[in-house]
């Protein structure tokens, strides 16, 4: 049930609000220097630029460019990093206002927390050890992006995408080199992920170069917007004279490579496994727990939130066998599928749209803003979805030239029986992800560095709590519909397990696959891929149940500290102070507390 705060609370709880952001002497020195850190971020990266809609202008010229894959490339953010940080080391505290206190305590942990492992592994990131793999590497991602953030509304954007194009050649076979280097030192992706990957490459490369997707990506946008020009003919003469032969030679790396990877499937495999493992799991959780503690934990909801969904499945006439037996009866039942055509396909994005919308319909009862930013919903593009996950959500521009983005992965819609369906929405869309990310991005009280924050223990946990909100909002239609975010937040238990089962306890990817389908009932080839995932990605998996757990703790302790003063709207309204580490989130939930106590 929501709990009603009134007027009274309404007004008191914008008090410390305005305490906190009264400024202080060094807050206009310290803003300047965030506003350095971030246009030296944009200007690094024409990725970023273009995805949050600032290439143009003095950036314009970001449109056509693709960051390079190189070593040189890497020290150079590092050392630019490293510089910021000796910047933001001379603002002392005790001129600052608090909320510029906070601002600066997260882009220090931000920016530290993306320099550690080149500084101790020599690797990009803890999380994500390998250079290539079935969800990383320029072939998997460039296509994407091409499609996805690359704006094309004018003449110039076209030519933009095609100076893109001619760099994706040289990105590939840059990444080339690296992994070639990188796979001496050991760090090279399981054979299972490059075979994977092998069979990505070779659809991509399959497609005749006319019609390949990376090229009628740019003619149809370009005849939407009726920008005049051969566009068909100039991107597949780029695509069959440079991109198939630096794919063509990618391939051949990779399958000269596979033969010498180490066996095993988790990070302890690699140089320093056991550490990076360490590293990942702490930026993934933003915590100190380790992995036994967070295994523990992961037992611990799965024997929990099982019970609950055993007393919902006889309640609906699921007796017979355990809970995941009887989720996989429930996932093909014949009114929970879609059909697995097209028409099926068209249905199943249709629900999920009326499901945003209804959802919208409900929010001002649990937040005082509700985002502008438009949310689109599609399909995995098919060249990816072999590899790609089964769900995610990319972020609107900031400009608001291109919506916000998410994604379902639909290579088999019987990976999404009926039931499972709105907490999918509500994590993804909103109240989860869009509200969440949209609301920063809007933000008036934090600077643009801070917009664009990401703690996946952060967003994640809320995403996961948006769908526990969505219960509270009685937003589920029927008592399966709340089984199936049950099952959702089992699933997520279940990630604690096998994530450090598989990195610490050297569980096999197949252990970690028979353990998630028998608990969670998923069908065992959407489950096979998010073990791959686990596997590749190291701890990304933990954040979620971590994260939620957080959220679901700093609520229950500011009801429990106001009492009738405690107004959910208001609570909700941290998420205008931007995305933060876990410890700072419930410190700072302390200090509203606080503040509201007087």
């Amino acid at each position: 049930m929501l709990a009603a705060g009134g007027a009274a609370a309404l007004t008191a709880s914008l008090l410390p609000a305005k305490a906190f952001a009264a400024a202080g002497a060094g807050d206009a020195a310290l803003n300047a220097e965030f506003e350095r850190i971030f246009q030296d971020a944009v200007t690094r990266s024409p990725e970023l630029a273009t995805s949050l809609g600032l290439d143009k202008g003095p950036l314009v010229a970001a449109k056509g460019m693709l960051s390079p894959r190189t070593v040189a490339k890497r020290q150079a953010d590092v050392a630019q990093t490293k510089a910021a940080l000796a910047r933001l080391a001379k603002f002392p505290a005790a001129n600052l206002s608090p909320a510029a206190q906070l601002n600066l305590e997260v882009v220090r942990y931000s920016l530290g927390t993306q320099i550690a492992s080149a500084d101790r592994f020599g690797i990009d990131s803890p999380i994500r050890p390998y250079r290539i793999f079935q969800q990383g590497g320029a072939y998997f991602s460039t296509p994407d992006f091409l499609n996805t953030a690359h704006t094309i509304a004018v003449t110039a954007d076209a030519e933009a995408y095609l100076s893109r194009l001619e760099q994706f050649a040289t990105v590939l076979d840059q990444e080339s080199v690296l992994q070639a280097e990188e796979a001496k030192r050991g760090l090279l992706a399981p054979a299972w992920s490059l075979d994977l990957t092998l069979g990505q490459m070779r659809k991509l490369r399959e497609q005749p170069a006319e019609s390949a997707s990376i090229v009628q990506s740019l003619v149809k946008r370009a005849a939407a917007k009726g920008i005049a020009g051969d566009w068909q003919t100039r991107a597949a003469k780029i695509v069959s004279d440079k991109i198939y032969p630096a794919l063509d030679r990618q391939i051949a790396l990779i399958e000269r490579l596979k033969p010498t990877t180490k066996p095993g499937d988790g990070i302890w495999r690699v140089p320093n496994g056991e550490a990076i493992y360490a590293m990942a799991l702490a930026q993934a959780t933003t915590t100190t727990m380790t992995p036994d503690e967070v295994h523990a934990l992961g037992l611990a909801q799965v024997a929990e939130i099982t019970a609950q969904l055993d007393t919902i499945l006889r309640a609906q006439g699921y007796t017979n066998g355990t809970v995941g037996e009887r989720l996989a009866k429930l996932n093909v039942a014949p009114d929970q599928v879609y059909a697995n055509t097209a028409e099926g396909r068209a249905a199943l994005i249709a629900g999920l749209n009326a499901g945003v919308k209804a959802m919208y319909a409900k929010l001002p009862q649990a937040f005082t803003t509700v985002p502008t930013q438009p949310l689109e919903i599609r399909s995995v593009p098919v060249e990816i979805q072999d590899g790609a996950s089964n769900g995610y959500y990319n972020r609107a521009s900031l400009d608001g030239s291109r919506p916000a983005i998410y994604f379902v992965n639909l290579k088999d819609v019987g990976d999404w029986p009926k039931y499972t369906l709105p907490s999918l929405t509500f994590h993804e869309g909103v109240p989860g992800h869009h509200l969440q990310i949209s609301l920063a991005q809007e933000s008036q009280a934090i600077p643009t560095l801070r917009k664009i924050g990401f703690f996946s223990a952060y967003s994640e946990g809320w995403a996961l709590y948006a769908e526990q909100l969505a219960d509270e909002l009685n937003a589920y239609a029927s008592p399966l519909e709340r089984a199936g975010y049950l099952q959702s937040f089992l699933f997520r238990a279940v990630r604690l397990v096998v994530d450090t089962g598989i990195h610490a306890k050297r569980w096999s990817r197949e252990k970690a696959t028979d353990y998630m389908v028998a608990t969670t009932g998923f069908a065992r080839p959407r489950t096979q891929r998010e073990i791959e995932r686990y596997c590749t990605q190291a701890g990304q998996a933990c954040s979620y149940k971590v994260g939620h757990m957080a959220w679901t703790r700093a609520r229950a302790k500011a009801q429990a500290a106001l009492g009738d003063r405690f107004d959910l709207k208001q609570f909700h309204d941290i998420l205008k102070e931007g995305a933060m580490p876990l410890t700072i989130l419930e410190r700072r939930v302390d200090q509203r507390i606080a503040a509201l106590r007087g």
